[in-house]
């Protein structure tokens, strides 16, 4: 059984741990300084999806797959009970998680992503990953300008790059795994999570720029997540915990009493 790469903040404090998890191309580097500030108040647990930072790669990518992974984690670090937090592709793999195994979870929040199938819409991403050829490219930068050719956010090239590494042959390469994330896209995005409900304390963070949870969608998250308060974070996009990370924080610290 393949366990998860995590980093862990806070482990000699005596509480629930929060278990944190990352979106599409995201790792747990992308939440450092979030795990150093909740690390004082409780153990605080990034963690690298499958498939991403430094876990295992694998050629399945189902909501059921991200979920077993919680739970095998779980396992291997002995905690019974935990918060659980996850954002965007995080987010669907915490959902089910919760829905699948209920008595695992001490509370539940999702950042900016509702439970229903999203239409494909990083298909630019993928193009413009994929066009890199590591054969040729012998830098950072001529990776940014590979991707600058398709994305013309700065912010997302840079989101990207954080991803690449030298290996041992001393050529760059992306730590996540291109083939599966690419050839599973379906699989993890434009699939709702499995209908289930979860009846415990439940937190939805939204960004106020973002149009990944909408109105109408409070509907659909309230079926399966029937406690659920949606809070919308001022002056964020998708990227609520980067963008305003004050405001992000104190709402997970007044959710987890621990403001």
């Amino acid at each position: 059984m393949e366990i998860l790469h995590s980093k862990i903040f806070g482990e000699e404090v005596i509480a629930t741990p929060l278990l944190v998890f990352h979106g599409l191309f995201g790792m747990l580097d992308n939440w450092g300084s979030f795990g150093k500030d909740l690390g004082e108040f409780l153990p605080v647990h990034l963690i690298d999806l499958r498939n991403h930072g430094r876990s295992f790669h694998s050629e399945s990518m189902s909501h059921d797959d991200l979920a077993q992974d919680i739970a095998n984690y779980m396992a291997h670090y002995g905690i019974e009970k935990a918060h659980i937090l996850g954002h965007s592709l995080g987010g669907k793999a915490v959902m089910q998680f919760a829905i699948n195994y209920p008595e695992k979870v001490e509370k539940l929040i999702v950042v900016d992503i509702s439970p229903k199938a999203y239409p494909p819409h990083h298909q630019g991403i993928i193009k413009a990953l994929q066009t890199v050829d590591f054969a040729t490219v012998k830098s950072r930068g001529e990776v940014e300008e590979v991707l600058s050719q398709y994305i013309p956010e700065k912010s997302v090239i840079q989101f990207l790059t954080k991803n690449l590494y030298w290996t041992e042959d001393k050529k760059l390469n992306w730590r996540f795994n291109l083939k599966t994330l690419s050839e599973k896209y379906n699989d993890f995005v434009s699939n709702a999570i499995k209908f289930g409900v979860f009846n415990g304390d439940a937190l939805f963070i939204s960004g106020e720029n973002s149009n990944y949870i909408l109105p109408q969608d409070s509907f659909g998250i309230k079926q399966q997540f029937p406690k659920a308060q949606i809070v919308i974070v001022k002056n964020a996009s998708h990227w609520v915990q980067a963008d305003n990370p004050i405001d992000f924080a104190h709402n997970v610290k007044e959710f987890l009493n621990i403001d």
